[in-house]
């Protein structure tokens, strides 16, 4: 059974004092080894902030399946060897792909072609490494490879990456590069693959892979720092047929060109007395691209490392903190987890490749890819608005509004990669993130083609089981699975759509989403008090219980006591279906309260991070610990919150204990740990929860800076009673979005005991579509 592991608090580590604020930047805080083990699926690994390229080790490439989960990101801490560096990775997705253009280094005179036995070492390719001689910083990446004797290190920028091998002296140095190593791997996953060595020692390749996401195509360029002493292009397959000159039967495997569904490239160098740089760049579009985008960032290895870190400081320390380290370092990597995401997908030139497998040019923004939207809406899109400049939200909404035009469906992605749909998890959920990004001011895109974007998405008939939400008001679960989850996501992204619709002046579109997103109430059963799914006849599916999860049921990764808290639009109504403030308090207590020792959730791998019912390791349950705050008692919220964060972020490699999804739990910490929660992107409000820094200051896109102080912050004093803005007193649960751009000081008052007081009136709660102020 799956439960939450028990650690000491962080703020518990009391001999670490609370930093002053500039001491360090954010960026000496950041560990990109937390989340590497345990669940998180973070990789330590080279990349620039949204960088197409994620140059890092895979130690275990060996698993397919349902059992490559746990090495979603190619790395898992535990692992004892490193089977080589590729350059493609997913940070913290709870699916697996990517590991593209493998490369390992060897030494001497036998060059293993195969990857070897964990079990057997010097059976292959791969290496034992200790962690002690790692290092892993924003950018960079460094590890002494045993049995080679070889120091690794890896850095990278936008479209680049660039390795760097200092080999023993007086031993032959080679590199294997191995076109048929994957991530998600199983026999047949490489439909094609090629290599070609160019007259000028470029070396390109391409592959095309059948993996989660249908026929990706990606191409290599490669160039070293010194020449090339030998090389072989060698095809692994067996039983192949006769395919002319290049196919069985040649004499020799140093062919300028080779193609096949199983190479593997032997690059020899000879003794070496100075450390070998590969420098290589991907494309989705064609090796021209990948050739142009090589040339887009010049410079060695040094130079590159050198942008790459001015870039991520510049990233990062838009945020300062003052905490006790711990926190520090989980708040700073967090941060620098949300900033790897939507990654760049076109090339120098505009180029990419969109979801219709045909290339595409981006003009006047870059196209840009991993859309974990599922996740992603709730926290990390609305966290990029406060910490990037508006032109990054303004790409997003772009190559979302691009990918629908060259979808064959004509709809938003759902959840997309290298500009490929890959059909994963439900709703329409880039409806909210183009949403939030307008009503926020965010303007740099057509709004009106976005609008119709969003509409054709949320009326496409085939998708999920919309004909029949459209028709019913629900999507009835004999017809459709997960259909509790589906119904209550879809009525708030019709929400969504109503709100900037209304903004923009068409009144038309916002009325009839308007009532759809009450859609939520035909799948509330008030009897039980739970979401729950209804049949075509519009009965209640039974049996029922509240407590299972199993996939492809009534609920997406997930049961009823998460569900039903999910009409992040109307929570008043809710809380009045619920039976009002007390009933609505006490089954928020009950869902945290809940024990769970006599269940079994083992087969349900993405269910961690338990307290209770309320699993903080899946995104279901991200808003509801705010929840209280709509029911009065933001000082229950204020206590959840410490149980939460105490339990689900340590600054180790377990310390999350869920997927991080593409940065989703990572703005959750970053937001919680500044006070302050978008329950409900589009409302232009965060909920006020209590702070975990004793000082922060975030310079925002406008330039202004918004500085939160919480005065006698302590273990012992975990409870808010007081906030004001600008030395104005707050009374309310919440902010608003203009008030954090205008910057300021953001000052809570902490203490002791729970000040049931503050915020507690009807008038102080946060947004619900159905209360008008």
């Amino acid at each position: 059974m799956r439960i939450a592991r028990i650690h000491l608090p962080l703020i518990l580590i009391a001999a670490l004092a609370a930093a002053p604020l500039g001491a360090q930047s954010t960026f000496d805080h950041v560990d990109p080894m937390i989340g590497t083990g345990g669940e998180g699926h973070t990789f330590p690994g080279a990349a620039a902030p949204f960088g197409m390229v994620q140059l890092s080790p895979d130690t275990d490439t060996g698993h397919v399946i349902r059992d490559s989960y746990k090495w979603a990101a190619g790395y898992r801490y535990s692992d004892p060897t490193i089977e080589g560096f590729s350059a493609t990775h997913f940070s913290g997705a709870g699916h697996s792909d990517l590991g593209d253009f493998l490369v390992m280094p060897t030494s001497g005179d036998a060059v293993p072609l195969e990857p070897g036995d964990v079990a057997k070492p010097g059976s292959g390719y791969r290496s034992r490494f200790n962690h002690a001689s790692e290092v892993a910083t924003p950018g960079y990446y460094a590890v002494t490879l045993t049995d080679p004797a070889v120091r690794a290190e890896m850095t990278a920028g936008t479209r680049i990456g660039v390795h760097r091998y200092t080999f023993a002296p007086g031993k032959a140095a080679h590199l294997v590069l191995d076109l048929r190593s994957s991530l998600y791997n199983y026999p047949g996953k490489v439909l094609w693959a090629s290599l070609r060595l160019m007259p000028d020692g470029t070396l390109v390749g391409a592959r095309e892979t059948r993996g989660w996401a249908p026929d990706r195509k990606l191409y290599l360029a490669m160039r070293f720092s010194t020449p090339l002493a030998g090389h072989a292009f060698i095809s692994t397959e067996k039983d192949v047929a006769y395919r002319g000159f290049q196919g069985p039967g040649r004499g020799t495997d140093a062919v300028a060109e080779r193609s096949g569904r199983a190479l593997v490239a032997r690059l020899d160098f000879g003794a070496l007395t100075c450390p070998l740089e590969v420098k290589i760049a991907i494309s989705s579009v064609d090796e021209a691209g990948a050739v142009a985008n090589l040339a887009s960032e010049p410079g060695d290895f040094d130079a590159v490392h050198a942008r790459t870190t001015a870039a991520w400081r510049a990233a990062l320390d838009v945020l300062e903190i003052a905490a006790p380290v711990a926190m520090q370092k989980s708040v700073a990597t967090a941060l620098y987890h949300s900033l790897l995401a939507p990654s760049v997908a076109g090339d120098a030139d505009g180029r990419y490749r969109g979801p219709d497998n045909q290339v595409h040019r981006a003009t006047g923004y870059t196209f840009r890819s991993t859309f974990s939207l599922w996740d992603t809406f709730r926290a990390e899109h609305p966290l990029l608005t406060l910490v990037q400049p508006a032109s990054t939200t303004n790409d997003v909404v772009r190559s979302l509004v691009a990918s629908r035009e060259n979808s064959p469906d004509g709809i938003l992605p759902v959840w997309q990669f290298q500009g490929r749909e890959t059909w994963t998890m439900i709703g329409y959920h880039a409806a909210p993130v183009i949403a939030d990004a307008y009503l926020k001011g965010i303007r740099g895109f057509d709004a009106n083609a976005a609008l119709a974007a969003m509409v054709a998405s949320a009326t496409y008939a085939p998708y999920g089981g919309l004909g029949d939400y459209m028709k019913l008001g629900y999507v009835p679960i004999d017809r459709e699975p997960e259909a509790a989850s589906k119904t209550v996501e879809y009525a708030y992204d019709d929400w969504t759509i109503a709100r900037m619709a209304r903004a923009m002046g068409r009144s038309d579109v916002a009325a009839t989403f308007e009532k759809r997103a009450h859609n939520w109430r035909n799948s509330f059963d008030g009897r039980t008090g739970f979401v729950r799914a209804r049949k075509a006849d519009g009965s209640f599916r039974t049996p029922f219980d509240p407590t299972a999860i199993n996939y492809g049921s009534d609920y997406t990764e997930g049961n009823a006591w998460q569900y039903s808290w999910f009409v992040p639009q109307d929570q008043a109504a809710l809380t009045t279906a619920l039976g009002g403030d007390a009933a609505t308090i006490a089954k928020l207590d009950a869902m945290f309260d809940y024990d769970t020792s006599k269940l079994d959730y083992s087969h349900a791998e993405d269910i961690a991070g338990l307290i209770g019912q309320y699993i903080h390791g899946n995104e279901p349950s991200h808003h509801v610990a705010y929840l209280y705050s709509y029911a009065g008692a933001p000082w229950r919220t204020q206590a959840r919150l410490k149980q939460i964060v105490e339990s689900q972020y340590h600054p180790t490699p377990d310390g999350l204990s869920g997927n991080d999804d593409l940065g989703q739990m990572s703005a959750w910490l970053v937001f919680t740990a500044l006070g302050f929660y978008p329950v409900t992107p589009g409302s232009l409000e965060y909920v006020i929860g209590r702070p975990f820094v004793d000082r922060a200051t975030l310079t925002l896109p406008n330039g202004k800076r918004l500085t939160i102080v919480a005065d006698g912050l302590d273990d012992s004093h975990p409870f808010v009673r007081s906030v004001s803005l600008n030395g104005v007193p707050i009374t309310r649960a919440y902010l608003r979005h203009d008030q954090i751009m205008a910057g300021g000081e953001l000052r809570f008052t902490m203490q002791s005991k729970p000040n049931t007081a503050w915020a507690a009136r009807p008038a102080d709660r946060p947004y619900s579509s159905s209360q008008t102020r």
